[in-house]
C-alpha cells in the first residue's frame, strides 16, 4: 500500500511546552500507539498511524545520519536524545526533542518516544549543522556525513550524546515533569 507523503510547506506548527507527544513503535519502527497530542500536532488520526513506518513524519530537511545514530543507539538498548524536525500531514513542520524508553516484553522489544517542545535558540543552533550534513549527504552519502559529524563533535570535545544533552536535557522543574511523564507512559505501555 502506497504511503501518502505530504509536500513540505514553510509553516511551523508551534508545539506547546506543556504537552508531550508520545508514540510507541516495534523494533522495525512501525507505529503501535500514538497519544492524542501526537495526533493533534501531526494531523493524523491514530488509526492512520498504527502499522505505518515512523518515517512517515520524516522532514526532508533532516539529515539521514541523525536517524542512523538514533536507530543504532536504541537498537543496542541505549537511550538517545535528539533534536528532530518532523513533517505533519498538512506539510507544515514542527521541531521536537525526542527521547526514548526501551521496553522489553518477553523477547519483544518496543520503543516509546517522548517528544517535547524546544526553544527557538536551540533550533537556531542546530539548523546550520543539519543543513550542512544534508548537503554532504546529497553529494557524498551518509558515510561522509557521519565522518563530518564526528569531526565536528571532536572539535567540541563532545560525543553526540553530550552535544544533544547540552542543547536538550530538561532542567529544573521541567526535568522532574518530563521524568514523571516518561515513567507513567513506560509503566502503562
Amino acid at each position: 500500500m502506497q504511503t501518502y507523503r505530504p509536500i513540505p510547506i514553510d509553516k511551523e506548527i508551534k508545539v506547546s511546552s506543556k504537552n508531550f507527544l508520545v508514540s510507541k513503535t516495534d523494533e522495525k519502527g512501525k507505529i503501535l500507539y500514538a497519544n492524542d497530542t501526537f495526533c493533534d500536532v501531526t494531523g493524523y488520526e491514530e488509526i492512520e498511524l498504527v502499522g505505518k513506518a515512523h518515517n512517515i513524519l520524516r522532514h526532508p530537511d533532516m539529515p539521514a545520519v541523525i536517524f542512523y545514530l538514533m536507530w543504532n543507539q536504541i537498537q543496542n538498548g541505549k537511550n538517545i536524545r535528539a533534536l528532530i524536525k518532523n513533517l505533519a500531514r498538512s506539510g507544515e513542520y514542527y521541531w521536537v526533542s525526542t527521547d526514548f524508553e526501551i521496553k522489553y516484553e518477553g523477547s519483544t522489544k518496543t520503543y516509546i518516544a517522548f517528544r517535547r517542545a524546544v526553544s527557538k535558540q536551540t533550533i537556531r543552533t542546530i539548523e546550520p549543522l543539519y543543513a550542512h550534513l544534508l548537503k554532504i549527504e546529497k553529494i557524498h552519502g551518509i558515510e561522509a556525513s557521519l565522518v563530518y559529524l564526528q569531526g565536528y563533535l571532536e572539535e567540541k570535545h563532545l560525543t553526540f550524546d553530550e552535544y544533544m544533552d547540552s542543547l536538550l536535557k530538561p532542567k529544573g522543574i521541567m526535568a522532574i515533569i518530563f521524568n514523571k511523564v516518561k515513567s507513567s507512559f513506560a509503566n502503562a505501555a
